[in-house]
C-alpha cells in the first residue's frame, strides 16, 4: 500500500494556495483517498482469500473492519490509524501464509519418503528371502551327489521346509509394508483431498468458487453438450455494506447463498462469481433453464432477517438474473460476457420500472 499520509502532505503541497485547508482542497482530497483506500481494502480482502482460502478469510474479516471503522470517521488520523492496522494485518498475513504453505511442503515430501522407505523395506525384504531361496537351490543341487536315500529325503524335507518358511515370511512382511504403505497413503490422501475442498470453496458462503465454476464450463464447452449460464446479482447489496456494515453485508451473502443452494435441483451448478454475484450453470438449453431461473427468483427473493447495530431487522432483498444459452463454437468469455449484459439489463430494466424482468439470450 502507498503511504497515503506522504500522498495527502505532497497533493496539499501541490493545491494552489487559495484552496489550501478549505472543502475544495484539502478535504475533497481527503474523501477521494478514504474511498480509494477503502475500495483497496475490499479487494485485498477478496484477493487473500483466492491466493489462501484457509488463511485469506481472517484476513478479508480483519480489513473489512478496518474499512467499516473508515466508513464512520474519515478524519486524517482515522486513515493513518487504519494504514498502520492494515500494514500490520498484512504482514502477519504473510508471515502466516509462508508457515502454511511450508507445512503443505512438508507434507508431501513426508509421503514421499513414506513411499520411499516402503519401497526400500520391500527391496530388503526381496533380498534376504532372496538369498535364503538361494541357499534351498543350492542344497536341492547337492541332494544329487547323495548315495543315501535317507540323507536325500532328510536334506529334501528341511529344503521344503525352508522353501516354504522363506516364501509365507515374503507374503507376510509384503502384506505389513503393504498395508503399512496403504494407510500412510490413505491418510495423505484425506488430506489433499480436504486441501483440495478447501480450494474449490468460497469461504465465505461455502459455494464452489470461481475457478472451480470457470473449469466445469469450459469442460461441458469442450464436450459440446448443452449449456446454459445465469449470472444472479443482489440488488442494492453495496448499500447494505455502506449502511450497516460488512458484518450484516456477509451474513446476508450467506443467507442468500443458503436460499439458492436449496432451490437448485442436484444437476445444478452454483458458485460464488464474487462479491454478491453468482452463477449457476444449467445441462439444458435456453428454455429449460428459463423455468429454472423463474422458479429460483421466487424462492430466494424476500425479507431476509439480519442483525444490525440498531438492532434486528427484516431486510427485502430483490435480485437481478441474466441467462444465456452457449452457441456453436462460442467462447466461454463471450458465453459468460452475455449473461452478465443480460443481468445488468435486467437490473436497469428494474430500476426503471420496478419489474424484475430480464432478458434472455
Amino acid at each position: 500500500m502507498i503511504s497515503l499520509k506522504k500522498y495527502l502532505d505532497l497533493t496539499a503541497a501541490a493545491a494552489p494556495e487559495e484552496e489550501r485547508g478549505t472543502d475544495t482542497g484539502e478535504a475533497g482530497t481527503l474523501g477521494l483517498a478514504v474511498a480509494a483506500y477503502r475500495s483497496a481494502l475490499r479487494e485485498m480482502g477478496s484477493s487473500s482469500v483466492e491466493a489462501c482460502p484457509s488463511l485469506g478469510v481472517r484476513l478479508q474479516l480483519g480489513l473489512g473492519e478496518i474499512e467499516e471503522k473508515l466508513s464512520e470517521d474519515t478524519s486524517r488520523a482515522a486513515l493513518d490509524r487504519a494504514q498502520s492496522e492494515t500494514g500490520e494485518q498484512l504482514r502477519q498475513w504473510g508471515r502466516d501464509t509462508a508457515g502454511h504453505y511450508r507445512k503443505k511442503t512438508d507434507e508431501v515430501r513426508d509421503m514421499l519418503l513414506a513411499m520411499a522407505q516402503t519401497a526400500e523395506l520391500v527391496g530388503e525384504r526381496d533380498k534376504r528371502c532372496g538369498a535364503q531361496i538361494s541357499e534351498v537351490t543350492m542344497r536341492l543341487k547337492q541332494i544329487a551327489s547323495l548315495e543315501d536315500l535317507t540323507q536325500m529325503r532328510a536334506s529334501i524335507e528341511k529344503s521344503a521346509v525352508d522353501l516354504k518358511n522363506a516364501l509365507e515370511r515374503m507374503e507376510a512382511e509384503g502384506r505389513q509394508a503393504i498395508a503399512k504403505l496403504r494407510a500412510e497413503l490413505s491418510s495423505y490422501q484425506a488430506k489433499l483431498e480436504e486441501a483440495e475442498r478447501i480450494a474449490t470453496r468460497d469461504a465465505l458462503t461455502g459455494l464452489r468458487n470461481r475457478t472451480w465454476v470457470e473449469r466445469q464450463i469450459e469442460k461441458r464447452i469442450n464436450a459440446g453438450t448443452a449449456l446454459s449460464v445465469a449470472v444472479v446479482d443482489i440488488d442494492g447489496f453495496k448499500r447494505v455494506n455502506d449502511e450497516m456494515g460488512h458484518v450484516v453485508g456477509d451474513d446476508l451473502l450467506k443467507q442468500f447463498a443458503g436460499e439458492l443452494r436449496s432451490a437448485c435441483r442436484a444437476q445444478d451448478l452454483l458458485g460464488r462469481w464474487g462479491g454478491d454475484e453468482f452463477i449457476l450453470v444449467f445441462d439444458s438449453g435456453l428454455a429449460e433453464a428459463k423455468r429454472q431461473i423463474d422458479r429460483l427468483r421466487v424462492w430466494v427473493c424476500g425479507k431476509y432477517p439480519l442483525e444490525t447495530r440498531t438492532g434486528p431487522i427484516k431486510l427485502k432483498v430483490d435480485a437481478s438474473m441474466g441467462l444465456a444459452e452457449h452457441q456453436r463454437g462460442e467462447s466461454f468469455k463471450d458465453l459468460l460476457s452475455r449473461a452478465d449484459a443480460a443481468m445488468y439489463e435486467c437490473k436497469t430494466s428494474t430500476k426503471v420500472n420496478g419489474s424484475v424482468v430480464g432478458r434472455l439470450s
